[in-house]
């Protein structure tokens, strides 16, 4: 009886496929049949109880088959059984509290304990289980602290040569604040290191800003090292590192290399192919990796959409959004924010307006801040400040920067000098210490001649943000990414390109055909 028990709970807790509500059933269909038998106190029956009820999201439910079971019968199994269930429902904090107790209790940890105690959590509400114990937000700083007194035992139980612990405590540093060189020492320190360490150093990399570089880099020490091939999530993050710092050379690659080991088919493979690419501006690569996919998801066609939009083929981004939509594919927030960016920059308003109200009311989709700010841009472009600013009043969007920056530089080109100040002066209480902000203004009403308001924009300018940081480019040269600002002395053979430059400018000014004009003077004082 005991062992047909375990069985059932056991093949009731490894139901898969989207089936928590038959795993639910099962378990309450069991737990009575084990406390009429009473074997539900038995460690194995407990264990297979608890698992069947946290893999169903029932966590009070789970616990109080933990907490039925005496002290005795409480093994390591059982409590990392309920440690993993409380940290795969984004619950820590109870993790190391229910931890604290089993250590103080004589239960020493193991690898699993701390490969679930490590698992960067998912705030979710979990069913059944009472609000006040469900952590909504967490504070990385405190899963930071938490994480770093879970590395100071691993050391001091000697697990860190286990190649999981190792890497759940590398994941928790990438994950946690992007601690990258806490994630670094952890990786070089590990003696074995399997796949999934790898792909958790790139992807920390890839994740930071300017970590692209690093990602590259470490997938080349991967190739030479041996130890492990890649698969192809280290292929698809290296692909997106890639893509980060538009590095053209080191995408095709890489992309090659799939080719090679037949990993190129992968969906994820594939799509980081397409963004590569395309940040990269190479449109006809981006269109063959595509055409490739035989059955490409959302995901393939969003990146297909945003590529095109990019680089500033907007037809071509609105004719492959048309064509997602006759292949029957729904279309997410990233595709309908591609088609939009597309339209705004292409004068496309009325395509766009009807973007817009097909996702919002065919497709119930929310608008985020970066829909509204296309949204934004392109009624500004189109000359309709008046409508852009009704979108921003009336959708309480002017609590949001990137909404009213957009209307800033609506009201720039438009001339639109009242609207700018009370832009202005929003941005100025949202982001007070943002130097891109100030420059907005300075911008608008440099454009609109408001010398006054440019001088004081300036001056508050100065005394907030202090020097501001250049912008700069970059570009591909030998295989190596090089960054420059406006008038750059001090890059390799800076003296060629700027006679390049001229050379250029000479050649296109002997082009220019006379009888070329423009009507609209607004675009001719912009190119002025």
């Amino acid at each position: 009886m005991r062992r047909d028990l375990v069985a059932l709970l056991l093949r009731a807790s490894s139901v898969s496929g989207g089936a928590g509500h038959r795993r639910a059933c099962a378990a309450w269909t069991l737990h009575p049949l084990a406390l009429k038998s009473g074997r539900a106190s038995e460690t194995r029956v407990a264990t297979a109880l608890a698992v069947a009820y946290a893999r169903s999201g029932l966590v009070a439910h789970a616990r109080r088959v933990f907490d039925e079971t005496p002290p005795p019968r409480r093994d390591l199994v059982l409590c990392n059984a309920m440690v993993s269930c409380y940290a795969a429902h984004g619950l820590p904090r109870q993790a190391w509290a229910l931890f604290a107790a089993a250590r103080r209790s004589g239960l020493d940890p193991d690898g699993f304990t701390f490969s679930a105690l490590l698992r960067p959590p998912l705030p979710r509400r979990c069913h059944h289980h009472p609000p006040a114990v469900v952590d909504n937000v967490v504070d990385a700083g405190l899963l930071l602290a938490m994480g770093a007194m879970a590395h100071g035992l691993v050391l001091r139980l000697g697990l860190l040569a286990d190649v999981v612990v190792a890497t759940a405590l590398l994941d928790m540093y990438a994950k946690c604040g992007g601690r990258v060189d806490e994630a670094r020492r952890v990786f070089d320190a590990m003696a074995v290191r399997n796949v999934v360490s790898w792909n958790a150093m790139v992807v920390c990399y890839g994740r930071v800003g300017g970590g692209g570089k690093d990602a590259v880099e470490l997938f080349r020490r991967m190739l030479r090292d041996g130890s492990c091939s890649p698969d192809e999530l280290t292929l698809a993050s290296v692909l997106s590192s890639c893509a980060g710092m538009a590095a053209a050379n080191e995408a095709t690659q890489v992309h090659a290399y799939a080719v090679k080991r037949g990993l190129h088919g992968f969906l994820q493979v594939a799509n980081a192919a397409i963004t590569a690419y395309g940040k990269a501006g190479f449109v006809r690569e981006a269109k063959q990796t595509f055409a490739m996919i035989c059955d490409p998801d959302v995901v393939s066609w969003s990146s297909m959409i945003s590529s095109f939009a990019y680089l500033g083929l907007s037809k071509d981004a609105v004719h492959v959004f048309e064509r997602m939509l006759r292949h029957g594919v729904q279309p997410d927030g990233v595709a309908f924010l591609g088609v939009l960016s597309a339209c705004s920059h292409a004068g496309l308003v009325e395509e766009g307006l009807q973007y817009f109200l097909m996702m919002t009311r065919g497709y119930s989709i929310d608008p985020n801040p970066q829909h509204l700010a296309c949204l934004v841009d392109l009624l500004g472009r189109a000359g309709r400040i008046e409508d852009a600013y009704n979108v921003v009043i009336k959708l309480s969007c002017e609590s949001n920067a990137d909404i009213v920056g957009a209307f800033l530089g609506a009201c720039k080109m438009r001339g639109k000098v009242e609207l700018a100040k009370w832009a202005a002066d929003r941005l100025l209480c949202l982001e007070p210490s943002e130097a891109v902000n100030y420059l907005l203004m300075s911008n608008a009403f440099a454009a609109a001649g408001a010398w006054n308001e440019l001088a004081k924009v300036r001056s508050v300018m100065r005394h907030r943000c202090g020097s501001k940081v250049p912008g700069c480019s970059w570009i591909e040269i030998g295989g190596t990414v090089r960054t420059f600002v406006s008038n750059d002395v001090m890059i390799h053979q800076s003296t060629e390109m700027q006679q390049m430059v001229q050379l250029t400018i000479s050649e296109a000014q002997k082009e220019w055909n006379k009888d070329t004009t423009c009507d609209d003077p607004i675009l001719v004082r912009e190119w002025q």
